[in-house]
């Protein structure tokens, strides 16, 4: 299917699919689809007097509120492009991000001075003129960047197309929450899963959206249970956390989905025991979408799943690839990832040929030479996540291995080389250890794999072994 950005699809194929009276999101209170169509009309008339109209590049930069998606939606409504960008890049990345991108406007709401909620109310997002700014091109309507832990943030351009496709292949994918069901929603709504997988999936299905008052795992329990919630879509720690809750489980949940990272095996586990219910992977990229789900067995970690409907993939040397019309990356050639419909994804994957589920084996950049020998980081990391009071754990090298540790307070690194030396040969055993609350996250809310990056980081403890 192609699409031209030159048309106001999102207003068509979208914003007109609920009956006014219908609620198409929930907050502290229910919004319908009459009040989302009003602020996107009232948006779109502010956006067409700043000059924004078809072919126009916008990025948008505001905390998570409804707003936000207001704007998105309106922007998309005049046939503009949509940059996201997170309220939580430093003025630095931000400016990178804008240099390289060179949009036409920049949408823009300052955070609250009190924000006291998840998403932030009441924002009035100002329009600036951009003098160094390109029209968009390439039948683009949606520019991310990269939340891939390493490295810096890559580029990414969707196309109004690959967007539908995704869509209906997650209208495909049995599980999914459907008409007049409502999915607590803890995912970021500017990356892929929370947007697409979320919002922009809601609003095609009639799912409703809901979104709980404060991140905290009593009231992501008592928002799921006062709207009988029958999802909750979210990210590993979140599941970490409602996993300790002391509460009662939420009856009314059949589902529980997790994307962004691999889900530790010990979560998904306690998960189980206290809620009687699995939690389902989705796995996907900010390139592609959704790849690959398994939403009605709930399988163990490392298992992500058979293919979604529609995508090609290929294991080559271990390493999954993702056939792909066109190139996703607008900033610089990306020869190393994208060749001849291909896209290198670098995750080491399995594909068991009985089943056609995929198993997620780690990065393919996370084999480093020690001596000589090859380590595979990752099994270090998973060693180490076996241990009960390690909750997160990241593993990175340079002159030696180094692992970053979030767990209980009374971890010492001692305990930690002890629990390695009885678990990994000798190479392998970290010389480091640095031992958090909780490892250091990059705005995109993902554990930071980048060693350079790690180490300017506040400490808050680093503890050596050698």
């Amino acid at each position: 299917m192609s699409i031209s950005t030159s048309a106001p699809w999102w207003g068509e194929r979208l914003l007109a699919r609920g009956r006014n009276d219908e609620l198409w999101v929930l907050t502290d209170r229910g919004v319908t689809y009459r009040e989302l169509r009003a602020e996107v009309t009232s948006l779109a008339a502010e956006l067409a007097a700043a000059g924004i109209g078809p072919g126009s590049s916008v990025a948008i930069r505001m905390p998570p509120s409804l707003t936000l998606l207001h704007t998105l939606l309106a922007v998309w409504s005049r046939s503009a492009q949509a940059m996201l960008v997170d309220i939580r890049s430093t003025a630095f990345e931000t400016d990178r991000l804008l240099r390289i991108c060179e949009p036409q406007y920049l949408v823009s709401a300052a955070p609250p001075s009190h924000l006291t909620t998840y998403l932030a109310q009441d924002l009035s997002p100002t329009v600036e003129r951009r003098p160094t700014g390109r029209p968009a091109l390439d039948n683009v309507c949606l520019v991310q960047s990269s939340s891939g832990s390493t490295g810096e943030p890559k580029v990414i351009g969707r196309t109004p197309a690959a967007l539908l496709q995704e869509l209906e292949r997650y209208t495909a994918l049995a599980g999914m929450p459907g008409a007049g069901e409502r999915v607590v929603l803890l995912n970021s709504v500017i990356h892929t899963m929370g947007l697409v997988g979320g919002i922009l999936h809601g609003l095609n299905s009639g799912a409703q959206m809901v979104f709980p008052p404060r991140m905290r795992a009593g009231d992501i329990e008592e928002t799921a249970r006062s709207t009988r919630a029958r999802a909750l879509f979210g990210v590993p720690v979140h599941f970490a956390l409602l996993a300790r809750s002391g509460k009662d489980p939420v009856a009314s949940l059949r589902l529980a989905v997790s994307a962004g990272e691999l889900l530790p095996a010990t979560v998904w586990t306690q998960f189980r025991e206290k809620y009687g219910l699995p939690i389902s992977p989705v796995y996907g990229t900010t390139e592609t979408g959704l790849i690959a789900a398994d939403l009605t067995t709930g399988p163990q970690p490392p298992v992500i799943g058979r293919p979604a409907s529609g995508m090609e993939v290929d294991i080559d040397s271990g390493e999954l690839r993702v056939r792909m019309d066109r190139t996703p990356y607008l900033s610089v050639d990306r020869a190393d990832r994208f060749q001849d419909g291909w896209l290198r994804t670098f995750d080491r994957c399995d594909l068991d040929p009985r089943s056609g589920s995929l198993s997620y084996r780690g990065r393919a950049d996370s084999i480093v030479a020690v001596g000589g020998l090859k380590v595979d980081l990752t099994e270090i990391e998973q060693t180490l996540l076996l241990h009960p009071q390690v909750r997160e754990a990241v593993i990175v090298f340079g002159d030696v291995i180094e692992a970053h540790i979030g767990g209980d307070s009374a971890l010492s690194a001692a305990e930690l080389a002890h629990w390695c030396r009885s678990r990994l040969a000798d190479y392998k055993i970290p010389k480091i250890f640095r031992l958090y609350t909780a490892v250091p996250r990059n705005a995109n809310g993902k554990m930071i794999r980048n060693r350079e990056t790690l180490h300017a980081q506040k400490d808050t403890g680093a503890h050596t072994h050698h």
